[in-house]
């Protein structure tokens, strides 16, 4: 298809802040519908686990690791973890005893790994991660799923809470469903169905809760709508049992800001806006230039990266009192740092390493600037805008990091395939980001696994390595809190100064997830492999172009 063909009326619909809601369908499913109409293939359904993975096993034992538990406990080794199905049965050397253990016989369908020396971590939970994007469509082809769900196994990641579902609702529960069955190889996945912003009413509001509560969403996602609208769709979520996030979208935040829907029983605001205006004190919209227009992403981006130096200082009455109170809500704070981080050095956003090799090509051009795509905005990024937003992102970080100190709940989500944010390597750039913001590399941990599980309210059942939870564990060579950059999957390049010669780190080596085991080294090659061929697909289509 020659892309240059698609109209221009279909390119502003998949600007996805802006979704209209035709009624008849959900707002991914509208656009998706529009892009095949246009001759992209449709999107395709994940296949079958392969020789990646293997089990569940009768009995699994990963044998003299050392664990990090994901709950703020240091490390603790060698202790032997026992699995028998999907669940923890025994933590051999674990807790406060802290005594070796010897090895031990454990019978004929006993897989066991030995993990001297290793570290196992409880899986990672990503709490904003799109399994796809419709956007990519306008590049070429529609997002993967089986390159999105092995991109993020390798990376650790064993649940997500899927925001929007902009690949259609049906689309995604259905790989819900499949990965709940073990069919496939992906993480567990929460959906939320995105609310339509141009709702026409709380009771209209009410009815399409019940509706995609019905059809199995497990939440829903606010970019914006009339108050009413908005509290109502919260309280019907609520008496569903539903989970709800919220964007704030700077179009309407200066009716309802982080702290109001806080107040209405949100459970958790994603990246940060409307968070900076609930703690305006002398003004009550944000000091936009005359000539700003939101839709021009530029302007928008730009000037989001100048909000928070506009809102009440660190350590302020204000400041404190605002965290006091989202800390007596329970209110989570799911930050997204990753995915804006091109906004303070572009340069190495699209330098980085894994792009060339574990990017489709696609996803490439969809990160490239583009006024009619979203997140794709860098049109004339200058080093003020740089600069901007690294002071935006010093005084986000602290109140980051001053709501956890409080006891407040941070989460680590990615928000990949915008804005030069690839799936699994940005996960794992934002364990690196709430470190720089002062996090101790144990509360990074916390903040991935228990936090994201008492978020989604399943911490009964993952988040943490206790006997009785799902054996949801990472498998990692090297200690990941002496250096985060080992999880990623292109390693970390050091020095052997005996050798003189750069060597990388294995880095993640298993990612177990309901008791299967995953290879992640496996499924980077798989990736790989999948990028190389598209590569090549679209080399010769070049070729073959009259």
């Amino acid at each position: 298809m020659n892309i240059k063909q698609i109209g221009r009326g279909l390119i502003a619909t998949l600007v996805l802040p802006t979704l209209v809601w035709a009624g008849e369908f959900e707002p991914g499913e509208e656009i998706i519908t529009q892009v095949v109409a246009m001759g992209i293939q449709p999107p395709t359904i994940a296949p079958p686990r392969g020789e990646e993975s293997a089990g569940p096993y009768q009995r699994l034992v990963i044998q003299n690791a050392n664990i990090i538990d994901g709950a703020g406990a240091p490390a603790q080794g060698p202790v032997t973890i026992v699995i028998e199905n999907d669940r923890i049965v025994d933590l051999r050397g674990g807790g406060t005893g802290s005594m070796p253990v010897s090895d031990k016989q454990y019978g004929d369908n006993t897989r066991v790994i030995d993990a001297t020396g290793k570290y196992v971590l409880p899986g990672f939970i990503d709490a904003h991660a799109h399994l796809g994007t419709p956007s990519h469509g306008l590049t070429g082809a529609l997002t993967s799923p089986e390159y999105v769900n092995k991109l993020w196994l390798a990376h650790g990641v064993t649940t997500i809470r899927e925001p929007g579902a902009f690949m259609g609702l049906e689309w995604t529960l259905k790989h819900k469903q499949l990965s709940d069955a073990g069919n496939i190889s992906a993480p567990r996945m929460k959906v939320h169905a995105l609310l339509p912003e141009n709702m026409s009413s709380a009771d209209a509001a009410r009815k399409w809760v019940r509706a995609v509560h019905k059809k199995g969403a497990d939440g829903i996602k606010f970019l914006g709508a009339a108050p009413d609208v908005i509290a109502a769709a919260l309280d019907e979520a609520h008496k569903l049992n539903m989970k709800t996030m919220f964007h704030h979208s700077q179009v309407t935040v200066s009716r309802m800001n982080a702290l109001d829907t806080a107040r209405q029983g949100l459970d958790s605001m994603e990246h940060w806006y409307g968070l900076p205006e609930a703690m305006f004190r002398d003004k009550r919209v944000q000091q936009y230039p005359s000539d700003y227009n939101y839709n021009d992403e530029q302007d928008r981006f730009a000037e989001a990266g100048r909000l928070w130096t506009q809102t009440a200082s660190p350590g302020s009455d204000v400041w404190q009192a605002t965290i006091d109170e989202m800390v007596n809500l329970d209110f989570t704070l799911d930050p997204t740092m990753t995915i804006y981080e091109a906004n303070r050095d572009l340069m190495r956003a699209r330098q980085a390493e894994w792009m060339d090799d574990y990017a489709m090509p696609y996803i490439n051009r969809a990160f490239q600037p583009n006024p009619h795509m979203h997140g794709s905005f860098h049109f004339d990024w200058t080093t003020e805008d740089e600069v901007a937003w690294k002071e935006n992102y010093r005084l986000w970080m602290q109140f980051l990091n001053d709501y956890k100190n409080a006891g407040g709940r941070v989460t680590t989500g990615s928000d990949s395939g915008f804005i030069y944010g690839l799936y699994g390597f940005g996960y794992i750039r934002e364990l690196e980001l709430l470190q720089e913001a002062g996090f101790h590399p144990l509360e990074v941990i916390q903040a991935a696994t228990l936090n994201g599980a008492e978020l989604l309210g399943i911490a009964e059942e993952t988040g943490s390595i206790q006997i009785g939870k799902k054996a949801d564990l990472v498998i990692v060579n090297e200690n990941p809190l002496t250096n985060f950059k080992v999880l990623y999957g292109t390693g970390h390049l050091k020095l052997n100064r005996d050798t003189h010669q750069l060597e990388r780190t294995q880095g993640i080596v298993y990612t177990i997830k309901d008791g299967m085991v995953f290879d992640a080294k496996r499924m980077l090659q798989q990736v790989r492999d999948m990028v190389a061929e598209r590569q090549a697909l679209e080399a010769d289509m070049a070729v073959r172009k009259p």
